[in-house]
């Protein structure tokens, strides 16, 4: 079940704790830091399936039966995706915050200076980067992200 629309409080009291068996998985991406372009516009998978695109200051989440899972996050034009196994228990809800990889960063970085052919020359000089995706799925916990979710709207 993957839902779009407001904040995370009143999303998660309209819908309560996750069912029996089941635990819910939550990305969010923070909020642009000045004139920072270390983010990712990045469409997440979750076990295959979309469950969105997470963009600067939004979250989405799905609930899945307790258990292993991948997360994948690919971004239109970057050459790669970025992939996180986890397992889950029932009943508990994890928290995975978005962030730009150090390949996303130098590609973007170049293609600003230089343009198309230079993000083609960035692409092949940081093929071989530990993370090939766009993005890092760093896990955080519930304090932290439900102080960070505050701020920020469900994607559509």
């Amino acid at each position: 079940t993957a839902k779009v629309g407001t904040d995370y409080a009143a999303v998660s009291q309209k819908m309560g704790p996750p069912k029996p068996g089941q635990s819910r998985i939550v990305v969010l991406q923070q909020k642009r830091d000045g004139l920072s372009m270390a983010f990712c516009a990045c469409d997440v998978k979750l076990d295959g399936s979309s469950i969105g695109k997470v963009i600067v200051g939004t979250y989405v989440y799905a609930d899945r039966p307790a258990g292993r899972h991948q997360l994948v996050a690919g971004e239109t034009l970057f050459p790669g995706e970025t992939n996180r196994d986890f397992s889950t228990e029932s009943g508990r809800t994890y928290f995975f915050l978005v962030k730009s990889s150090a390949r996303h960063d130098s590609v973007t970085g170049v293609t600003m200076v230089a343009g198309l052919a230079g993000a083609l020359v960035a692409s092949a000089a940081t093929a071989g980067s530990d993370n090939p995706g766009p993005a890092e799925f760093v896990p955080l916990d519930e304090s932290t992200a439900r102080a960070t979710l505050a701020e920020l709207q469900l994607a559509e």
